[in-house]
């Protein structure tokens, strides 16, 4: 069987520029979805829920708006919002815990006021209502620059309605409420409106697979209130020292209706590159008889501001305590990719990482040295400022990790960014990508959470910083060697020669270091219930440049009662892939498995005399559109009493675009169907 599976059709690229398809309508006062304290007693009985009934919650409606009001000291952004969700089992009880996350920063900070909230029940055919106590709620914080305000609706039951709201105040013009439409249960009715005053210009992004039912714009007007040191040039009243000022506000109206649960899916990153959500970025700012101010960032502006930043470019200098260790490095490893893993090394003993993500250190780096332990910035910063003191070229590159979210290279913004690295350029334009965080990755090898398309190059020269492809050479490899003895009775003894290669070593020795070597030996046992296996053997366990190879032997009676009969045989269900990961028909976002597979089972069958192979199976070699990846099956019976299996899966792409899933579904499922067949042995006529 030789098939060529066939391109998908092209969905259309997101994010879009929501601005591109705004509709211009007059200015109309639009009536509120949703009042607080106002339910339907229809939502506390199930009959208008039945097709939500897979679900453990539903969200009724969630309605936000956004706008600017003047305060003596400037601007404020005001958010309100006001969500009511209906319980439908108990599976849903954790949408009774809300976080909102608040950002602080040098003294200023997001406040919440008016939370109120009510956890609805329909008891003996009346609505009970019990309200959310002032107790219930605190504030947690969460990091130097984030609070999170949090609180769980009481006395939650199956078929309960929870409603909430809050308005949030921020000085923060720049951290312009975003929205997000879709949630991990399903949304009856979703809207969002801003009212912007057109002294200041924000690009308004949406993201999403589907238009949204209601998207509108219209022109109105506000009254800020301002300092008249605020204000000063404008012309307006000044009522006791303060300003009344009438600004044109641009307002927006967006609705989505019927809003699937998002499915979390294999193979992807966070979530939220792939809802759908409004994102807002400060461009411009206008004032009144003022010049237009440019606040679009760039990356040249991003470039300079790190550099100079104490906390980063600052940090670069910070070799401390492992100078002295530094010292002759260059000339015992004149090979640049030598040196830096050499420098690695000395990071590696010198500091662990604590599983913190950020691109900054808050504080010095002899304090994270000294207690020997730090985030991913103080790691990989101690490892730049290590590398550049032995002499080695190293310039840090931002990055996003995948639980973090993509980065959008058209947008220059510091936010999108959590992680840096180490680039080393080599000879012939080639780059070395150095990471200090896991000792059980060879030089050159990025964590798998990092493999999240590109990265930005900091470096002193604007004109040579640069998109940095983050598409790495190694790949996840499998491969197993087995050697099958079959007996008469339909009996199997053998061993097992297994390598794991590239990141498929660097997960098999991370579960390796987390469960320990007898655990880790304990739970292939598990893997493989019907066998006895008397003898296995971890190798290479420690040496990162080399693939962790495991060896076993095993046995596996016969479960038949043996009546000379053909005996029947499915190999590959004990070495073979399992199941299809793919196990939706459709799928709206692309499979990022970060890097590319390769996966190899060669089985070397020995017969018992007597016997044969009935009939060789067909062949198999399955091609994905555009050399994206194969699947190769065959089965040899080219020697008397020996039959060689081979299956090769390769998927040469580290991402799929969400218009090849049907090809890769379909690819799992005929490798799938091969490696489910039997093989026939059978005495031969003259045995």
């Amino acid at each position: 069987m030789h098939t060529t599976l066939l391109p998908g059709r092209l969905r259309q690229a997101l994010p879009v520029l929501l601005g591109c398809f705004l509709t211009a309508v007059a200015a109309q006062a639009q009536p509120e979805p949703i009042k607080f304290g106002q339910i339907d007693k229809a939502d506390l009985t199930a009959a208008p829920f039945a097709a939500d009934s897979a679900a453990g919650a539903v969200v009724l409606c969630d309605f936000g708006r956004s706008r600017l009001r003047g305060k003596r000291s400037g601007l404020e952004i005001v958010f309100e919002r006001v969500t009511r969700i209906k319980i439908l089992k108990k599976s849903g009880y954790d949408e009774a815990s809300v976080e909102i996350p608040l950002y602080h920063r040098e003294g200023d900070q997001e406040k919440i006021s008016n939370l109120r909230g009510f956890t609805y029940n329909l008891v003996n055919g009346v609505v009970v209502k019990t309200k959310l106590e002032p107790g219930g709620a605190f504030v947690e914080k969460r990091t130097p620059n984030v609070n999170v305000q949090k609180f769980t609706l009481p006395n939650v039951q199956e078929g309960a309605v929870l409603e909430y709201a809050y308005t949030l105040s921020s000085d923060f013009l720049f951290n312009f409420q975003d929205w997000t439409f879709q949630r991990d249960i399903p949304v009856r009715y979703s809207e969002y409106r801003s009212s912007i005053p057109t002294f200041y210009k924000y690009n308004i992004l949406y993201q999403g697979n589907r238009t949204p039912d209601v998207n509108l714009m219209s022109v109105g007007q506000t009254t800020l209130m301002l300092d008249n040191k605020v204000g000063d040039g404008l012309s307006a009243g000044l009522t006791n020292g303060t300003l009344s000022v009438t600004a044109s506000t641009e307002d927006h109206q967006w609705v989505l209706k019927n809003v699937p649960a998002f499915r979390a899916e294999p193979y992807m990153t966070t979530a939220q590159d792939y809802v759908a959500r409004l994102d807002f970025e400060l461009t411009g700012e206008q004032w009144p008889e003022q010049p237009y101010q440019d606040l679009t960032g760039t990356w040249d502006k991003i470039n300079a501001r790190l550099l100079a930043d104490e906390d980063f470019g600052g940090r670069l200098g910070q070799a401390g305590a492992l100078k002295a260790q530094l010292q002759g490095l260059a000339a015992q490893y004149p090979d640049v990719a030598a040196c830096a893993a050499a420098v690695r090394q000395l990071v590696l003993a010198a500091m662990r990482y604590d599983g913190t993500d950020r691109y900054y250190a808050r504080e010095p780096l002899r304090k994270a040295l000294d207690a020997h332990r730090g985030s991913s910035a103080d790691v990989n910063l101690l490892l730049l400022a290590a590398l550049q003191e032995a002499g080695v070229p190293a310039h840090p590159l931002l990055l996003s990790t995948r639980d973090h979210g993509r980065v959008n290279k058209e947008i220059p913004l510091l936010e999108r960014f959590n992680y840096v690295v180490a680039l080393v350029p080599l000879a012939a334009g080639k780059d070395l990508l150095v990471d200090a965080t896991d000792a059980q990755l060879p030089c050159g090898m990025l964590p798998e959470r990092c493999l999240n398309r590109v990265g930005r190059l900091i470096t002193k020269f604007p004109n040579d910083s640069r998109w940095v492809d983050l598409t790495p050479a190694q790949r996840h490899v499998h491969y197993q060697q087995v050697n099958l003895t079959l007996d008469a009775d339909g009996g199997l003894t053998g061993n097992v020669h297994e390598e794991h290669g590239g990141y498929a070593a660097a997960d098999a020795r991370a579960q390796l270091t987390a469960l320990g070597e007898k655990k880790y030996l304990a739970g292939l046992q598990q893997r493989h219930e019907a066998w006895a296996m008397p003898k296995l053997a971890v190798t290479h366990a420690d040496d990162v440049d080399k693939p962790l190879a495991l060896d076993y032997t095993f046995s596996q009676p016969s479960t038949e009662k043996p009546d000379g009969g053909p005996l029947y045989l499915s190999p590959l269900s004990e070495f073979g892939t399992s199941q299809n990961p793919f196990r939706h028909e459709q799928r709206s976002f692309a499979v990022d498995f970060g890097a590319a597979q390769e996966e190899l089972v060669v089985i070397n069958l020995a017969l018992p005399a007597g016997y044969e192979l009935a009939e060789v199976p067909k062949p198999a070699n399955v091609n994905l559109p555009d050399n994206g990846g194969k699947f190769y099956y065959a089965v040899s019976a080219a020697m008397p009493g020996r039959v060689q299996l081979t299956t090769r899966l390769i998927l040469a792409n580290p991402v799929y675009a969400a218009e090849d899933y049907a090809n890769l579904r379909e690819l799992y499922r005929l490798l799938l169907e091969k490696q489910a067949e039997k093989l026939i042995i059978k005495k031969k006529a003259n045995g």
